[in-house]
């Protein structure tokens, strides 16, 4: 696949290890003829350990061989997340510490997530782009703040803490972008 056709959640292969990408940044050239790069931020899939990947458009990066399986939560203790495919009924285990923070977003009942099964072992978990939690705890919401961009922290149903406007108030069910942890709107 080509580097410029890369997004954010894509899996290559590299080394003969597979790795995804957290991030991408684009810097053009100033000069004529000048080729615009795209600078990546990957973890390795296995190890989780972070490297940067600055490629030209036209490079060429290898498929990383890996399944995606849809699965739900089946429940999750101190050690690992245990993971149910919803098709064949196979258990996935995966340590709890490697996807902290994906699981900052999921709920009893989330559909679209997927299990990333390389050589017939979890490697990681990836969850929608947006998903729909409820406010926790925040403070009050007061009539007339909707005007002003002013925010406020607020306490999610899984833990999670992101910034959201002022006039919402406890209770309330919001999107929010599983890629940033930016809030997005009332759901």
């Amino acid at each position: 696949m080509l580097a410029k056709d890369l997004k954010p959640g894509a899996i290559f292969k590299q080394n003969d290890a597979p790795y995804i990408i957290e991030t991408v940044s684009v810097q053009s050239p100033s000069a004529r003829g000048g080729n615009t790069l795209y600078k990546f931020r990957a973890r390795h899939l296995i190890t989780k350990q972070k490297t940067d990947l600055v490629c030209k458009g036209t490079d060429n990066l290898a498929d990383a061989d890996f399944t995606k399986r849809i699965v739900s939560l089946m429940y999750q203790d101190n050690e690992a997340v245990h993971l149910l495919d919803t098709e064949n009924y196979e258990q996935y285990s995966i340590a709890a510490e490697d996807v902290a923070e994906e699981m900052s977003y999921v709920t009893e009942g989330l559909e679209g997530m997927f299990a990333l099964i390389y050589e017939d072992q979890c490697v990681g978990l990836q969850v929608p782009a947006a998903v729909a939690l409820e406010i926790i705890e925040c403070d009050p919401g007061a009539k007339g703040n909707s005007a002003t961009g002013r925010t406020k922290p607020a306490k999610l149903s899984t833990g999670k803490t992101v910034q959201v406007p002022e006039y919402l108030k406890q209770g309330e069910v919001i999107k929010v972008d599983t890629r940033t942890g930016d809030f997005l709107g009332r759901a």
